[in-house]
């Protein structure tokens, strides 16, 4: 389970059941002060001043509109970590299928390209000394040229690409499954 660090001011308005059913309340919600009345069957001018230490300790938002009367509330990052700490391994699980997508589709196109610029070239563009037996040797439409890379980065390509399908498959369950709020 991931940790949440609290801070003084976090610890004073989670002091109290009436904030804390408050923070329920907007879970996954963006709320009027009539609507957070009519859930938490509370007086606005109450609730108005638990709204206002819960903003001062960063665990709710403000949406105020130029021009409108209304103003709407709902968590803010730190409320809804605290709430569903398990959405922080989400990002970063997320965070990591890509990191594997880019590193994949870098090494493919690192191994393409040696095949792209041994075509522009003349019949044969690299011809590999015995000591250098990781190159391969290609021939392609009656030429003869270097693949010009490992092919070990092919396989390696390969894995991470296998990696971020596995990842995103994962990670796309694990978010569908902590959306709906279990309190």
């Amino acid at each position: 389970m991931p940790k949440v660090t609290l801070d003084k001011n976090m610890f004073k308005a989670l002091a109290s059941e009436t904030r804390l059913d408050i923070l329920r309340t907007l879970d996954g919600k963006k709320m009027g002060l009539k609507d957070i009345s009519s859930a938490t069957n509370l007086n606005k001018a109450t609730l108005h001043e638990h709204l206002t230490k819960l903003h001062e300790a960063g665990l709710v938002k403000r949406k105020e509109r130029e021009g409108h009367k209304w103003v709407y509330y709902k968590l803010s990052w730190k409320g809804a970590s605290l709430l569903h700490p398990e959405n922080t391994r989400i990002v970063v699980m997320f965070t990591v299928t890509f990191a594997t997508l880019f590193f994949g589709i870098a090494g493919i196109l690192n191994y393409v390209r040696g095949f792209i610029a041994s075509e522009r070239g003349s019949d044969i563009i690299y011809a590999p000394t015995p000591d250098e037996v990781n190159e391969t040797l290609v021939t392609f439409g009656g030429k003869t040229f270097s693949a010009g890379q490992n092919p070990i980065f092919l396989y390696v390509a390969i894995g991470c690409l296998t990696l971020f399908s596995v990842l995103m498959v994962a990670s796309i369950w694990r978010y569908r499954k902590n959306k709906t709020p279990r309190l």
